[in-house]
């Protein structure tokens, strides 16, 4: 609807012209101002009124004394090791009694050092990291296989690796005993969250020694060194254990002797060869 101009009545008029005349200087605080306007300045004072009456009754919560306050700073300074239940039952041998919160208020937070980078890890541990990781093989009779690498990163070298056509948790963990005899193991595996490392894999490990990075989801530049050694062969289809159906499909699946270069293989403790045995637990390993 357009805007039209109000209409007053004889009665309307009257009104106006009285209230004129009783109110004398009007003409100075008149003021012409829209709805929106009139309606904020009411909410405005709506507030304001029912702030002042909130605070008119008993006060909140009462102020701590300035001199616990310096007490509960000085023996969290003194005791950074401190947290704030211990605090509170020190203060409470005081005979100051005050609430675990209102401790942990007033404690003095220590700045921790920052976290290092993941890269700054893999730097200081690179003589005490091992990375383990699969990958899938196609065959000429359109078979999967998959292959194990266990990576060392002080040389870059390949400690040991096997073949199976079905991996398990056990045969995973037997790889690892097979990889570092004779207390050999490092101190650090780095691997990703694959469901084949199950709790029998991961007992084995800590059994060993060992301690295990995982990598976050879906991330493997995490794991950079043994996934560059993956994708190295051209001549393979590129890809992990997530991509056994690619791999499947390849117009000129490999044969898996070509999985690693001659100049990567490294003889373990021992004088034996890397994978030249099957697992005895399970006889599905596949040796070069």
């Amino acid at each position: 609807m357009g805007k039209r101009r109000l209409k007053l009545g004889t009665a309307d008029r009257g009104l106006w012209a009285t209230l004129s005349r009783v109110f004398s200087g009007w003409e100075q605080t008149l003021a012409i101002v829209q709805p929106a306007t009139v309606v904020g300045r009411h909410r405005a004072g709506f507030r304001r009124f029912w702030t002042r009456k909130s605070r008119a009754g008993r006060p909140g919560r009462p102020t701590l004394d300035h001199a616990i306050r310096d007490l509960i700073r000085k023996m969290s300074r003194a005791n950074p090791t401190w947290g704030s239940p211990r605090v509170r039952n020190e203060l409470a041998k005081l005979g100051i009694e005050v609430s675990r919160a209102t401790v942990a208020k007033y404690m003095i937070r220590n700045r921790k050092p920052p976290s290092p980078t993941w890269r700054s890890f893999l730097d200081n541990h690179v003589k005490d990291l091992v990375s383990i990781d699969f990958f899938t093989v196609p065959t000429a009779t359109f078979r999967v296989l998959f292959v194990l690498l266990i990576l060392s990163h002080d040389r870059r070298r390949v400690v040991h690796f096997n073949v199976t056509s079905s991996p398990s948790a056990e045969w995973t963990a037997q790889q690892i005993v097979q990889a570092f005899p004779e207390e050999t193991a490092p101190r650090y595996l780095l691997r990703d969250r694959d469901g084949i490392y199950g709790s029998y894999f991961r007992r084995r490990v800590r059994n060993l020694g060992i301690k295990e990075v995982l990598t976050a989801a879906r991330s493997p530049w995490q794991n950079p060194y043994v996934e560059r050694l993956i994708e190295r062969d051209p001549a393979r289809v590129p890809g992990s254990r997530h991509r056994a159906q690619r791999a499947a499909l390849a117009p000129h699946p490999p044969s898996v002797l070509r999985v690693l270069p001659p100049v990567t293989l490294s003889p373990v403790a021992g004088g034996r060869r890397p994978g030249a045995e099957s697992c005895p637990a399970t006889g599905t390993g596949t040796g070069h």
